[in-house]
């Protein structure tokens, strides 16, 4: 096949001979794989799981039924079915109550055609006579609740419409959440605490399954003990139900690890005072103090956390040996030899944190700094797993001039080692390292100064003042701001093409794009040759075609550049359904995240490539990697986790597996887009600090290990900038000094102004270009050709890649 064959004529061809990869079995059990490994076994009393295959068992609750495979906008996935617990458990042969399915079914198709959305159903009060009839089939129940959240809305009742709005007015997802969750989805609702306390009360075994891709209260397993044992199912794809019913009748044996800290409160989180104080911003003024730097690091909040960072059961035990540790030139690497000692197979997770001196900066007590998961051990089977530790990765940014101003040094002091995935109990290992003196690893200089943060916490847990600035005005312009919300859900416009003879698709006497592929001239002598107008066309997104529905690049057939097409993600290729093509749905990224695994992320990340290729698509709209500041957020279900080491290094194997295939991932939302209300509008501040440690770390480690073709900048404003429009961001730090030779594009119809973004560094603009505003900045001289060429190259560059 000729090079961009699938670009230019869209063939339905498979990728291999004559099998299709789309929805294939083998992606299906990729799938169904990674829903195994990230899902978390929170309690396991009396060794009550594994259960006997042979048991009956009641299932309790609407979410039995109504399983929910990740969260809505644009990270959902079309796909051929999905199946939940309660269909799972049927596939293995249980025998399952089914006159309480047979009630939810009936139950849920009530509310659905009274206007109800999945997940955000009343759990239904089941009849007296039918809790009888259950507790005299089985003495076991599984308790199943359920969560959905969504791009466009956070957590909680409050909604922003401040702004135009073109889109089909729907149900208010925040008002019908309220209604049924008074306290927030964060907590229980009555008719769940209901639910809850009849099936204590009539059953002896009575374990808890939660279907959420968010952290939800879980004091009420910790604390009850008529709840033997609790499974953490997630949002784990099409194939979730499966999954956990293997691992509850022991097919398979738990190995998810906790990515987010799992605390009593929502108030216990100190990003949820403020959250919403504002709709134009919100201050970060916990610093680097997120997750478990929060809750293991001040005083007193580790008293708040019901299951900590890591934490995560098995079936079987494993006894971990350090049996290497040395300093090298840029770290240390740990050798640690894992033993299976118990009597049923499983894999391990194997992680390292580094406690810092507090020195001038003040650090969190531990900071998770690498990790590995071994393979399927059996019973007394040992592997060695070699990790390593970079010393820049330990080092802190110094944003006040401390230590050396806008640097990342290492204080002197002793640095020790704690070996095991949950923060709460690693273990002190026989080795530390010692510095007498500071050490300055990075020298850099300040980007993105805050100057309307009023405060930052410290690590005893008290705050500093932040100096002051003068207010930035994120909508400043040479040119009249469209009106807010106008720019929403516009498709590009379809260019006109002359009338010309068949066999003179190229322009008579031009280069073509694949005179560039194939080296016979440069991609300067080509981009000399458009005109402006030429220039400013490929910088704006371009009409679908073949099954693409969120818009391409490129599309100058006249010099022979394709339309390359993208696709929406995370948790698969979302094509519409009207296509016909109905696609792989993996676990969220929130479960992948939890599954510690970096080979199965790579899986995932491959698999998925090979369907975008194959449908003729280019740039895969993955990984989402922002960081999990407040269980609010509305898209934690498609982040990762409150750790940026851990998320860096998962998404950076998933960028890696999708970009063997020749196609492009886009990691996203670059940068602090941590809610959801407003997003288009609102300034995110915080210190340069928090910004490099936390925010942009695994931007940074998936820049520097995997090279993804595009990063996508966010909506939101960061320090009184909007992201695409911040030269400091995306020049900068990006390019700069983290040497990213790829394509940025905006998120689709932000509110940023296109010319600003051409200067900052941002080279396509989603899904439309504004090409007549471009023109007129250029009249008034604020961008020039060269701006336009350095833009263009970046995205004939990445073309040249597919």
């Amino acid at each position: 096949m000729e090079k961009w064959a699938r670009l230019l004529y869209q063939p339905a061809l498979p990728l291999y001979g004559d099998k299709r990869v789309t929805a294939s079995r083998e992606h299906i059990d990729v799938a169904k794989r990674a829903a195994v490994e990230g899902m978390v076994l929170l309690k396991n009393e009396d060794a009550t799981l594994p259960l006997n295959p042979t048991e009956r068992i009641v299932l309790f609750g609407k979410a039995s039924v109504e399983y929910i495979k990740g969260g809505g906008g644009s990270g959902d996935v079309h796909c051929e079915y999905v199946r939940s617990l309660y269909e799972g458990l049927k596939a293995r042969g249980v025998k399952v109550f089914e006159p309480l399915a047979d009630f939810y079914k009936a139950e849920l198709k009530k509310q659905y055609d009274e206007g109800f959305v999945p997940a955000l159903t009343k759990e239904p009060t089941v009849p007296e006579k039918t809790i009888e009839a259950a507790a005299d089939f089985s003495d076991t129940v599984i308790i199943v609740l359920n969560r959905y959240s969504a791009e466009g809305w956070d957590r909680c009742n409050i909604e922003c419409n401040n702004e135009f709005n073109p889109w089909p007015e729907g149900p208010s997802l925040p008002k019908l959440s309220e209604s049924l969750f008074p306290k927030g989805d964060f907590y229980l609702s009555p008719s769940e605490e209901k639910m809850i306390e009849t099936a204590s009360k009539k059953f002896k075994k009575v374990i808890a399954v939660l279907n959420t891709g968010g952290v939800i209260e879980s004091k009420w397993i910790r604390d009850n003990s008529k709840i033997k044992a609790a499974l953490l199912m997630g949002q784990a794809g099409m194939e979730g139900g499966l999954a956990a019913a293997d691992l509850l009748l022991g097919a398979e044996t738990p190995s998810g690890k906790l990515a987010d800290t799992f605390a009593d409160k929502l108030t216990d989180y100190p990003s949820t005072e403020g959250f919403h104080d504002s709709f134009d911003y919100v201050e970060y003024n916990e610093d680097i103090y997120v997750g478990y730097r929060y809750f293991e690091t001040i005083p007193g909040a580790y008293k708040k956390v019901i299951y900590p960072f890591g934490y995560g059961l098995s079936y079987t035990t494993f006894k971990e040996e350090i049996i290497k540790a040395k300093e090298t030139k840029d770290g240390f690497d740990i050798d640690v030899k894992v033993t299976n000692e118990g009597r049923v197979k499983g894999k391990d997770v194997v992680a390292i944190y580094v406690s810092a001196p507090q020195g001038k900066l003040g650090k969190p007590s531990k900071v998770l700094l690498d990790f590995d998961k071994t393979k399927e051990l059996m019973p007394e089977e040992s592997e060695v797993v070699s990790l390593h530790i970079s010393k820049y990765l330990m080092a802190s940014y110094d944003d006040g001039g401390k230590v050396s101003d806008a640097s990342y040094v290492l204080e002197k002091g002793d640095y020790e080692f704690y070996l095991g995935a949950n923060v709460r109990t690693a273990v002190k290992i026989d080795f530390k390292f010692s510095l007498d003196k500071d050490t300055v690893l990075c020298k850099l200089s300040h980007k993105l100064v805050p100057t309307e943060l009023s405060k930052r916490m410290l690590s005893d847990g008290s705050f500093e003042e932040m100096p002051k600035g003068p207010h930035k005005d994120i909508n400043e312009c040479l040119i009249k701001k469209m009106a807010p919300g106008t720019e929403e859900a516009v498709a590009p416009e379809v260019r006109h093409v002359d009338r010309h003879l068949l066999m003179k698709t190229i322009k008579e006497g031009a280069f073509s794009l694949k005179d560039v592929a194939a080296g016979k001239v440069t991609l300067d002598d080509f981009t000399a040759q458009l005109s402006d107008d030429e220039l400013i066309f490929l910088l704006g997104g371009q009409p679908n075609t073949g099954v693409g529905n969120v818009y391409g690049f490129g599309n100058m057939p006249e010099y022979g550049v394709p339309n390359a097409q993208t696709a929406d993600g995370p948790a698969g290729v979302r094509i519409n359904k009207e296509t016909g093509v109905l696609t792989t749905a993996f676990p969220s990224a929130a479960l992948i995240a939890s599954t510690w695994s970096k080979e199965i992320a790579k899986e995932i990340g491959f698999a998925g490539g090979e369907e975008l290729k194959e449908n003729n698509l280019c740039v895969w709209l993955t990984p989402a990697i922002n960081i999990h500041r407040n269980p609010m957020c509305g898209r934690n279900f498609e982040y990762y986790s409150e750790d940026p080491y851990l998320t860096g290094k998962l998404a950076g194997a998933l960028v890696s597996g999708i970009q063997e295939n020749n196609v492009g991932a886009s990691v996203k939302h670059f940068a602090c887009n941590n809610k959801e209300t407003n997003r288009k509008h609102s300034d995110s501040r915080l210190s340069e600090r928090a910004l490099r440690e936390i925010y942009l770390k695994a931007f940074e480690i998936i820049v520097k290990d995997a090279n993804p073709y595009t990063i996508m900048s966010s909506y939101n404003a960061i320090n009184g900038v909007r992201t695409s429009e911040c030269k400091e961001l995306l020049t900068g730090i990006l390019r700069d000094e983290w040497h990213f030779e790829g394509l940025v594009m905006t998120d689709w119809w932000c509110r940023s102004e296109q010319y600003k973004e051409i200067l900052a560094g941002n080279d396509l603009k989603m899904a439309t270009g504004y090409p007549e505003r471009v023109k007129e900045a250029m009249k008034l001289k604020a961008l020039k050709r060269d701006d336009l060429i350095i833009c263009a190259k970046r995205v004939l560059s990445t073309i040249l890649k597919f």
